[in-house]
């Protein structure tokens, strides 16, 4: 069975998420844009772990549904489906290894609440695992593996968006050179790696070093409004042995939904503070350092890819770029994203066509047209061509996209490199 699949988001114990995050409003919004399996985030803090015990009821093998869902007017008709729950958390590691301090985050899957309540016990003799829904522990990145290994070999710990300057495994800034330099003996256990908004396939697979990690996508969602704004795209049966086979092995893994990679916040290199936006040539050029305050620039994920890179041209992979509809129809009606009248909108064309997925992705341009206008059909048509402008994001700030017309306004930069059209990417809604 062909299924959608986001296995990174958090909950409402996680700093600076939204209240909304709860195990119902996961369940509807997975409904609105067409998630099949959506991870419960955060499995490791405890309350939250009581919440989802709670509300959650096991179904179909290592998967969860909602004890009682709510009424059915709260999702159109056209997009009611079953939703099944992963259970699912990420760990921020800050440790010590090789005379440099590292930091990275790491995504737990857990085949029942059995294996993640042996995960928390364990964690818990490190640090307060209380403390976020994402807990920082000073735990080496190969010992949180080993700990999750041997709570089950059914649970697989990935490493969160791989490339993020900060916080990652190949982290400009924290990271590693290699898997094998992170994970030494137990790296033949990681079988896949989270791209991150930042990066896409065909950038991951420049590292030979790669070849045989799945490479997937997530959303990392901290609103509801921001699930699925990265996924992926799965043929098995709806089990958590069989989702968990298809990463392991590709073997079902059609590929995933991305974020456009120059939309991401940390695309190129710059200095946010002082509005400067770099490629990797000019980063070079000035030294690392930022030509308006001299100090040290934030490197980049395509900076960081490039260095690491052993090929040019990479390998063929399975992605499909999105813009999320709300933004679509945002720039359509020209207004903002959050307002009632795009709201309205983005509802009533999920009551006459189904869920966001399927319009963005499927839906023929004649019925998104006959549905929500010829403008809105043309947007949809433009994204799926990748005819779309990009402001490239870098240090901290998303980039900036647009559908029709100029570009965006240009970020204050040293270069004066024009950028160039893109494919589509992935951002905010509402």
């Amino acid at each position: 069975m062909r299924l959608i699949a986001d296995l990174h988001v958090h909950s409402h114990y996680s700093r600076a998420t939204s209240p909304a995050m709860s195990p119902e409003g996961l369940w509807k919004w997975a409904q609105l844009k067409g998630i099949s399996v959506i991870g419960t985030g955060d499995f490791t803090h405890p309350e939250w772990l009581n919440e989802l015990k709670e509300k959650l009821k096991p179904t179909v093998e290592g998967l969860y549904t909602l004890k009682s869902p709510y009424r059915a007017d709260d999702v159109p008709l056209s997009c009611a489906s079953e939703v099944y729950f992963m259970l699912q958390a990420e760990i921020s590691s800050i440790y010590k290894k090789n005379g440099k301090t590292r930091k990275v985050h790491s995504i737990v899957l857990a085949p029942n609440f059995k294996v993640a309540e042996s995960v928390n016990k364990k964690l818990s003799k490190i640090g307060n695992i209380a403390s976020d829904g994402r807990p920082i522990l000073g735990l080496d990145a190969k010992k949180l593996l080993e700990i999750v290994l041997e709570a089950s070999p059914e649970a697989m710990l990935i490493p969160a968006h791989a490339w993020t300057p900060h916080f990652s495994v190949f982290g400009a800034v924290s990271g590693f050179d290699s898997l094998g330099e992170c994970f030494e003996e137990l790296t033949p256990h990681i079988s896949a790696i989270e791209t991150g908004l930042s990066s896409d396939p065909p950038m991951n697979r420049k590292l030979s070093a790669l070849d045989g990690i799945t490479l997937v996508s997530n959303s990392d969602a901290h609103s509801l409004q921001k699930l699925g704004r990265e996924a992926n795209i799965i043929d098995t049966e709806i089990s958590y042995p069989g989702i968990i086979e298809a990463i392991r092995t590709r073997k079902g893994f059609e590929g995933t939904i991305e974020f456009f990679p120059e939309e991401g916040k940390y695309h190129l290199d710059g200095h946010r503070n002082c509005g400067v936006r770099l490629a990797p040539e000019e980063t070079i050029h000035y030294g690392y350092t930022c030509p308006v305050c001299r100090r040290q620039l934030t490197v980049g994920v395509m900076h960081r890819v490039d260095k690491l890179a052993d090929r040019k041209k990479p390998r063929k992979e399975n992605f499909k770029s999105i813009i999320p509809l709300a933004e679509l129809i945002a720039e359509t009606l020209g207004r903002g994203v959050n307002t009632k009248g795009v709201q309205s909108v983005y509802l009533k064309l999920l009551e006459a066509l189904g869920p966001e997925f399927g319009i963005l992705l499927d839906v023929p341009v004649k019925d998104i047209e006959r549905a929500g206008g010829e403008k809105l059909a043309g947007a949809v048509s433009k994204m799926r061509k990748g005819d779309i402008y990009i402001s490239p994001g870098f240090d901290g700030e998303y980039g900036k996209v647009k559908i029709f017309g100029e570009e965006p306004e240009k970020t204050k930069k040293i270069s004066s490199k024009k950028k160039k059209k893109g494919c589509a990417p992935q951002g905010n809604l509402f």
